[in-house]
């Protein structure tokens, strides 16, 4: 479970993303920010009980102003990612933990331009293996539909008449799943995670054969 006190703290934060507030409570920071690193060990444990997770990352709460019109130096959210080990593994996990907006996410977010045409094609020549994961009803509860950006028409060398253009169409290949301050307030907040994100692992697993493999099926690890 996620306490209260994160909560509490990123809300005051929020209202006073200043230097001089963020100093004046930094050991409680720290304090939470420990407890929070200690949350996603034991996210990765239970993820490692279906898959196996390379590393983890706690991301910093001190934004990079240098190119924002936003001068506020402290994001207002705590959030980790977890990567799958090995080039035969691939896709990650998120989590994102903001008062009154908590989400966590599992897919390809921002893909390499080489990995996003590569599914784009696959996708041009048959889309009707990723469609049966993704409209899987158990799949369909837990994750909804796509969340990445789209073009608006068809990528450039692609048929904007395709049957399947509205998979093609995608930037990033991911989804997203929101939860409550009462819901990651829960003991069983990991557990249930944990669950959405095994829940994601044959729509993992087809990608990963998509981008390990060339359109004849021949393996490039």
């Amino acid at each position: 479970m996620i306490h209260k006190e994160l909560l509490t703290f990123l809300t005051s934060l929020e209202k006073n993303n200043n230097r001089p507030w963020f100093e004046n409570h930094k050991p409680q920071f720290l304090e939470l920010d420990s407890a929070f690193k200690n949350s996603i060990n034991e996210i990765t444990d239970l993820l490692n009980q279906h898959d196996v997770i390379e590393k983890s990352k706690t991301y910093r709460i001190y934004r990079d102003i240098r190119f924002s019109k936003d001068k506020t130096p402290f994001k207002v959210h705590r959030s980790a990612n977890w990567m799958r080990a090995g080039v035969e593994r691939r896709g990650s996990y998120y989590m994102r933990i903001k008062p009154g907006n908590h989400l966590i996410g599992v897919g390809f977010f921002g893909p390499e331009k080489d990995d996003l045409l590569r599914v784009r094609k696959e996708l041009e020549v048959d889309a009707q293996e990723l469609r049966d994961i993704i409209e899987e009803p158990q799949f369909l509860k837990t994750w909804g539909t796509f969340q990445g950006e789209q073009l608006k028409t068809a990528p450039r060398n692609f048929d904007k008449t395709h049957p399947d253009i509205d998979l093609i169409r995608f930037k990033s290949y991911h989804f997203l799943k929101s939860f409550t301050d009462q819901e990651i307030q829960s003991p069983e907040f990991f557990d249930n995670i944990n669950k959405s994100f095994e829940t994601a692992r044959p729509f993992l697993d087809y990608m990963t054969d998509v981008l390990t493999t060339d359109l004849n099926g021949e393996s490039l690890i």
